[in-house]
């Protein structure tokens, strides 16, 4: 039982330790002047960079002007591509979550409405950004 506990303990701290990393604000476009939004980064054991971006205050993506229907989450490296990450989901009190990888060590992130959450590059309206770096 005592091998259990130490077990429990160390478990906790490392997953305590992985997200006890930075914490980058996301800023809002005029579009969504409401919106706030954080990005907290981690390392995971593989040395990748595990991101958690919560929203707050951001309009359903069918109030845009024009209309979209999801909320698309990007990620460009550096002078890189921008690679979709998925979509964006937020609830009925205008709060969402989205966790994802990335091997990418200093990016920009950023969030656009768009028509088709499986689209390759982006093409609707940045409702969101922030620069991480690790």
């Amino acid at each position: 039982m005592r091998r259990f506990g130490s077990v429990l303990i160390l478990a906790v701290a490392s997953v305590t330790l992985i997200y006890a990393g930075k914490r980058f604000p996301l800023t809002a476009s005029s579009i969504v002047p409401a919106a706030k939004g954080s990005v907290e980064i981690g390392k995971d054991r593989n040395g990748n960079t595990e991101l958690r971006l919560k929203v707050e205050h951001l309009a359903n993506p069918t109030s845009l002007t024009p209309s979209q229907a999801n909320y698309v989450v990007w990620v460009q490296e550096k002078a890189g591509v921008p690679t979709n990450r998925g979509e964006l989901k937020v609830n009925g009190k205008l709060e969402g979550a989205f966790e994802t990888v990335t091997p990418d060590k200093n990016f920009d992130l950023f969030i656009t409405g768009e028509n088709d959450g499986t689209v390759k590059s982006p093409s609707g309206p940045e409702v969101m950004r922030s620069t991480i770096s690790r």
